[in-house]
């Protein structure tokens, strides 16, 4: 199977997710500062990197953990699906990918931080932002990592988006 994380930026919530997805991080706590800075590609990628599928790790499953930033585009996924599907059927694929949307466990304190430490490069107050918004969402985030986990267990299509519309 193939897990694939997505937000908007790919680098906050979606990082976090794949961390707490491959036991990197431990879902009993909230985090410290030290914690969150230290996952792998939190708060470390650029906006020429949406688009990029990253790879993660492998969970104790055997199954593949990837990350993608989608920026503001409503058809990225939609079109990764698609060439999903075809790339299945042409050469016989059969594992399982699904698509886990992470946008709906982004707190405010996360966008504000991510806007100003990505984009406008303003680190010493986003960075700080965004420590509190991992800290506040920490818990929405592992229940959106075990769903995704039951949801990809339960379903028999090769390709499944998850669209997670709350997780509050």
């Amino acid at each position: 199977m193939i897990y694939i994380y997505n937000d908007f930026g790919g680098t906050h919530t979606t990082s976090l997710a794949a961390a707490y997805h491959l036991k990197q991080i431990p879902a009993d706590h909230k985090l410290t500062k030290e914690e969150i800075l230290a996952v792998p590609y939190f708060n470390q990628l650029k906006t020429s990197d949406m688009g990029k599928i990253i790879f993660h790790g492998i969970d104790e499953d055997g199954n593949s953990v990837y990350t993608v930033g989608r920026g503001s585009s409503k058809h990225m996924i939609p079109a990764l699906k698609n060439l999903s599907s075809l790339l299945q059927e042409k050469y016989d694929g059969s594992e399982k990918i699904i698509f886990s949307n992470t946008s709906p466990t982004v707190p405010f304190a996360m966008t504000i931080g991510g806007l100003l430490s990505r984009r406008l490069h303003i680190d010493f107050l986003g960075v700080p932002l965004l420590v509190i918004g991992a800290k506040q969402c920490y818990q929405d985030i592992v229940r959106l990592v075990n769903h995704t986990k039951e949801m990809a267990k339960k379903t028999n299509k090769r390709v499944q988006v998850l669209r997670n519309k709350s997780f509050k």
